[in-house]
């Protein structure tokens, strides 16, 4: 299921990304515009200044900036760079039975309460009930997808809380969406936020899955590509 966005991108060049937010950008047209970046993170990796970059336009009269960053071109290929991306393809393509593993709910809801922590999404149907924390993955070194980017405290909470979740007799579920095809096997990126990399390996030891899934990302839209391997240390 090819997943399109709503109004056409605006192609420039990236001129500078500053104060974690924002972006600014030379647009075709000659215009010098600033974006928002959704990505809080370093984006180590997918940030080279010049690169060619595509933005979307935002019909919203009390946003600051009129254009979002949805993508850069490293490598010769397109790296998605909107961190809202994985939880809306994530959301359709459980729908939709896109994700292998991830098939066979009939009820699929977003953003469900679980102890202490909020989930992603919530999947059941007769035979279970399933929890599942989505991440935005784009840091690439050599054929590796790393997660995170940048040491994440939410992000160990949640591992935490799924490990109760599996526990407590449900599933548990962290999916590691990949914005860019150039790599081959995902592992947590142990050298930026060890205790993140130690808590994933012991939550997967304890039941709960990992599913990297790569998409390919273009001006076109966001497609489908397939898992890829999890390896606990690159």
């Amino acid at each position: 299921m090819h997943i399109e966005f709503s109004l056409p991108l605006v192609r420039g060049r990236l001129i500078k990304r500053y104060k974690r937010f924002l972006a600014d950008v030379l647009l075709d047209n000659g215009e010098t515009v600033t974006a928002h970046c959704t990505n809080s993170g370093s984006m180590k990796s997918c940030l080279e200044e010049g690169a060619e970059v595509y933005l979307s336009l935002v019909n919203d009269p009390k946003r600051k900036t009129r254009f979002t960053w949805e993508m850069i071109k490293i490598n010769n290929g397109w790296v998605g760079i909107n961190t809202s991306i994985p939880n809306r393809v994530a959301f359709e393509w459980i729908k939709e039975e896109i994700i292998p593993g991830l098939e066979g709910y009939f009820s699929v809801k977003r953003e469900v309460k679980f102890d202490d922590s909020r989930f992603d999404i919530f999947a059941e149907n007769d035979k279970e009930k399933c929890f599942i924390e989505v991440k935005n993955v784009t840091l690439k070194e050599n054929d590796f997808a790393l997660f995170p980017d940048a040491k994440t405290i939410r992000g160990q909470k949640h591992l935490k809380t799924l490990i109760k979740v599996k526990e407590s007799g449900m599933r548990a579920v962290m999916l590691y969406i990949i914005q860019r095809t150039d790599v081959n096997i995902f592992a947590p990126a142990s050298s930026i936020d060890p205790d993140y990399a130690k808590l994933l390996i012991e939550a997967h030891s304890k039941g709960v899955e990992v599913i990297p899934f790569q998409v390919k990302v273009s001006p076109q839209g966001i497609t489908p590509v397939g898992t890829i391997p999890f390896q606990a240390q690159a």
